[in-house]
């Protein structure tokens, strides 16, 4: 048997435009994390959420993660995950979704 040790990798969620609806939710949002992926290691910013996992793990469980977490706060209508791909970060931004109200005249 070798030790192989397991390839780690950095992702962040940036959570600006969800600390400004209510600072609790960035806070449950941790802690929702941490009790669904054990096995991640979370910490917490000001703006943002670092986590480190292995490098086979999928980022499609954090979204589904996310979603999952905006749904149960009745969020889901306001705010959406999207994916952000730099050169030197992965991860994940909640913002707030665009809402367009039509007004008829008549």
């Amino acid at each position: 048997m070798s030790d192989e040790k397991k390839e780690k990798k950095t992702v962040f969620i940036d959570v600006t435009d969800l600390r400004y609806e209510k600072e609790e939710y960035v806070e449950d949002l941790v802690v929702f994390l941490g009790e669904q992926l054990p096995y991640l290691e979370l910490s917490q910013k000001t703006n943002e959420i670092k986590i480190e996992m292995q490098e086979d793990l999928s980022l499609r469980a954090i979204k589904l993660r996310l979603k999952k977490f905006l749904y149960k706060n009745d969020l889901k209508d306001d705010y959406r995950p999207i994916s952000i791909r730099e050169s030197d970060r992965e991860g994940y931004i909640i913002k707030e979704r665009k809402t367009f109200e039509y007004t008829y005249l008549y």
